[in-house]
């Protein structure tokens, strides 16, 4: 079954960035796409580079779909454990948008913030940033596995763009077989056009459940 949820909507190298004062202190908030965790540690390297006379680069990443814990990280950069880092990585897992990491600059403007402040800081940082971040939606498509007969394989491919799907592998022995990645919602309408193609000599299978959708007649 394919899924879906909001990531960064922001070009590749692009970030997205809201600044703010905070009792003298100068905070600046950059948020971009990162699909996996190398993407992220790039990402946060790149704006240490952009500031690097900061008094602290804190930074946290979620490099998964929203709320996902398998791809994540933090750091406090200098600041007391705890105070920076997490508390934005919280932010981040609760804010309903995938694949995305989070720097927050802090030019220290000689008022301490105390812990509680901190944290305020940092997450309001992250807060802010999200409430201006321009998102949109991102597929996972669904895989499925069609076995036909070599005769019907020219026009099938021709198929394939009506119901947006793609050719991930192809095996070809007795039958020809492929693995398509397509949405979850044209599968049926996929199925339907194959088998009227085939007189019904195709088998359609949905992977992620590995349930035949039809069969050789």
């Amino acid at each position: 079954m394919s899924v879906s949820y909001r990531i960064p909507d922001l070009e590749p190298e692009a970030c997205h960035r809201c600044e703010e004062i905070v009792r003298r202190s100068r905070f600046i908030i950059s948020l971009a796409h990162t699909p996996n965790p190398d993407a992220a540690k790039a990402f946060v390297e790149r704006i240490k580079r952009e500031f690097p006379d900061a008094t602290h680069n804190c930074w946290a990443y979620a490099a998964g779909a929203p709320g996902q814990t398998g791809k994540v990280g933090y750091s406090d950069d200098g600041e007391p454990h705890g105070t920076a880092g997490r508390p934005m990585l919280t932010m981040l897992l609760h804010g309903g948008v995938g694949e995305l990491a989070a720097v927050v600059t802090r030019y220290f403007g000689g008022i301490k913030l105390g812990t509680g402040g901190l944290v305020r800081a940092y997450q309001g940082m992250v807060r802010l940033g999200l409430e201006t971040l321009p998102t949109r939606e991102h597929m996972i498509p669904a895989r499925v596995e069609v076995v036909l007969d070599y005769p019907h394989i020219t026009v099938f491919r021709r198929l394939l763009p009506d119901f947006r799907a793609t050719v991930d592998s192809e095996t070809f022995g007795v039958d020809a077989t492929y693995q398509l990645l397509l949405p979850d919602q044209n599968i049926p309408a996929l199925e339907a056009a194959l088998t009227e193609l085939t007189d019904g000599a195709v088998l359609v299978t949905r992977l992620d459940d590995e349930e035949p959708a039809s069969g050789h007649s």
